[in-house]
């Protein structure tokens, strides 16, 4: 608000030294309180401002086509040395610069991406005279923005608390994933961004955990669509999410819960200077711009890697899913390399207790035997060490970098493709940077990585490509173990696409085509076929047994076969979140579209399906019978598919000539 200074014609001579104090005094107040710098994105349909108010505190906020979507939000940041929360002052606004870059990716939902912002970095210093940077880049779909510590020290420097926040407008709506408790659930495994998300519910409603909310963090208000993250983990920064509580809208950043660290690591983020935070990510447009966005790999560290021709996405066979611990054995995980090798499939997963059930010797044996079948075996590993109670084994040979140097030697020896490595105790830095040591280390001898009980990648996938997928979601193995879980596969499976897996590998295991033991299955298999294009990962690892499969049609195998391991590009094409969605992804010329309904009445979907270049399809869908799906020709101008609760169908595309040649 602008202060209009008295009138200096009425000031009287003797007390003409002080009313000028008085003036120059509120002149500068008033520049100070008026202190804003702007910047627009791309195509001028996003604006974000930050301001430095009278006491020098600072906040953020965003309109799009004029409107307000995000409320005037806090920033700041403290370090154990110096404060960034108020008295700051502003050193230099530089002008705004365009942005551009492009990258690959090796699991997504594009092979390639590109990003343009527009970018706006202010100076900053506070009252001791420590200088702070903060950078905001906007883009078409959202705002990222980050701390910056400038100079060079060989000092240590500790974050001690993020004053960042979102304030959202009281009528937003939120579809929230709670944050376990840290050394909480089985074994003390928690957390593993492994619950049921909240859908709908208004905003400011507090988390039933104390650790708050997991991200991504989707919202609603009026016709915009918000989602919440992060990304650019260099491994000097803890991970974060949102904290419980959340008067009057505004979310707030939290750090992990104290036991989130490996043994004697650090929880808070330390480091020397320069260094800098993660992004803060806040996507903003239609469900489209939400669903189709890069922002979390747009703004991630880039491609480490030198070589990536290892690097190889694909389907896995593997047995844990419905037949668990006791069939980890020799000959039953040669039957699933057989598997694998009839079904074209490039992986099977051998799972916990390898070690103690087939052993070394043997694995080596298996992997030699896979590889005559063009197969690559992958191999579980526990990554505890004193921060769980598990015992599933191998366990602890990760924990050192010499230790595991030399395991991941014997395995390239052996000629292992890959490993999964579980059950990692939370967000803390020395766990982020414990991720960051794993990849590297397996990069250097050529192995894929897999990560299950564990945080959200946050775009780690672009740095490393060897990291391939992440568990981070309450996956199929929960419909295994449980009733209600499986009473709720349909919503749960329909939210995904929106959140858990907008940005980030998720390695949910799809698929099951037969009964689930002791559970009842409310998903039909058309349902299920959807889902190994619907959701996007690395390595699909697929629950279906070889005898569920030896009972499908020839042409859902053949289907199976042929799903491309790696997508050049999706649509979205319709959908609510836990409700329905639809979904097409390119590999080539070939276009795969799948959708599912969760939504208690059938839904009619009239698809437009121009975009695909095809003039007739394949559809796979439900027949009079749930289990035994049925496959029709159809002609793409007269697309039409009626969707009853639970099920699914998958799309077949070919471009015609023509359409490949323009």
């Amino acid at each position: 608000m602008k202060t209009t200074p008295p009138d200096i014609l009425t000031i009287k001579p003797v007390s003409l030294i002080r009313n000028l104090l008085f003036i120059q005094l509120l002149v500068a107040c008033t520049a100070q309180a008026d202190w804003q710098q702007e910047v627009h994105s791309p195509n001028g349909e996003l604006s974000a401002s930050i301001t430095l108010d009278e006491s020098g505190s600072l906040s953020w906020q965003l309109t799009r086509n004029g409107r307000s979507v995000i409320l005037p939000s806090p920033m700041g940041i403290r370090l154990h040395r110096f404060s960034f929360d108020d008295g700051l002052k502003p050193e230099a606004a530089h002008k705004p610069e365009t942005i551009s870059d492009s990258y690959e990716l090796w699991t997504g939902k594009q092979s390639r991406a590109a990003y343009t912002a527009n970018q706006l970095r202010v100076d900053l210093s506070n009252p001791e005279g420590a200088r702070l940077s903060v950078t905001l880049r906007l883009s078409d779909d959202g705002l990222a923005y980050r701390y910056e510590f400038p100079g060079e020290s060989a000092a240590v420097h500790r974050v001690t608390a993020e004053l960042s926040g979102v304030h959202f407008h009281p009528q937003t709506r939120a579809w929230l994933q709670p944050k376990a408790n840290a050394q909480s659930g089985w074994s003390n495994t928690n957390p593993s961004y492994e619950e049921d998300y909240l859908q709908d519910i208004p905003v400011g409603t507090p988390s039933p955990t104390e650790s708050g909310w997991v991200y991504p963090a989707l919202f609603r208000y009026e016709d915009h669509w918000i989602l919440l993250s992060e990304t650019g983990m260099d491994g000097s920064y803890s991970a974060t999410n949102l904290a419980q509580h959340s008067e009057n809208g505004l979310y707030r950043i939290r750090f992990p819960q104290e036991p989130e660290v490996i043994t004697d690591g650090n929880l808070m983020p330390e480091a020397t200077l320069p260094f800098h935070t993660p992004w803060r990510l806040v996507l903003v447009g239609d469900l489209e711009t939400v669903a189709q966005s890069t922002l979390g790999t747009d703004l991630a560290e880039p491609n480490r890697l030198r070589d990536t021709s290892f690097v190889q996405p694909g389907i896995s066979a593997w047995s844990w899913g419905l037949l668990k611990d006791d069939f980890t054995i020799y000959p039953v995980q040669k039957q699933f390399v057989d598997y694998a090798a009839e079904m074209n499939w490039p992986y099977v997963l051998v799972d916990a207790d390898w070690d103690q059930k087939i052993g070394y010797e043997k694995i080596a044996e298996l992997a030699a035997y896979a590889a005559g079948k063009d197969v690559g075996l992958l191999l579980w590993y526990n990554s505890s060490g004193a921060w769980n109670e598990t015992v599933y084994s191998p366990k602890s040979k990760l924990l050192t970098r010499q230790t595991r140097r030399a395991e991941f030697a014997r395995l390239q020896g052996m000629g292992i493709r890959g490993i999964k490595v579980d059950f990692f105790p939370g967000d803390g830095a020395s766990v982020i940077r414990y991720y960051l040591d794993i990849l590297e280390d397996a990069a250097e001898v050529g192995l894929l990585v897999n990560t299950h009980g564990s945080t959200l990648p946050r775009g780690i996938q672009r740095t490393w490509p060897n990291y391939l997928t992440s568990e981070a979601v309450k996956g199929l193995e929960f419909m295994t173990f449980e009733q209600a879980n499986t009473d709720r596969e349909a919503t749960h499976s329909a939210m995904l696409p929106f959140t858990r897996n907008v940005f980030d590998p998720m390695d949910f295991t799809p698929m099951v085509l037969g009964e689930i033991p002791d559970r009842e299955r409310k998903t039909s298999n058309g349902f299920q076929l959807a889902l190994p294009v619907l959701f996007i990962s690395g390595i699909q690892h697929l629950v279906t047994t070889p005898d569920q499969m030896a009972e499908m049609p020839e042409f859902v195998r053949d289907y199976l076969r042929h799903i491309p391991p790696r997508w050049d590009e999706s649509r979205f094409i319709e959908g609510f979140p836990g409700r329905y969605a639809v979904f097409a992804r390119r590999a080539g010329s070939r276009w795969y579209v799948a959708g599912i309904n969760a939504e208690p009445q059938a839904r009619k979907l009239q698809l437009d399906l121009g975009f695909s270049g095809a003039e007739k399809g394949r559809l796979i869908t439900d027949g009079a019978n749930w289990r035994q799906p049925a496959i029709t020709d159809f002609h793409t101008d007269a697309a039409e598919v009626t969707l009853p609760h639970g099920t699914g169908f998958v799309m077949i595309l070919d471009a015609s000539e023509e359409t490949k040649h323009e």
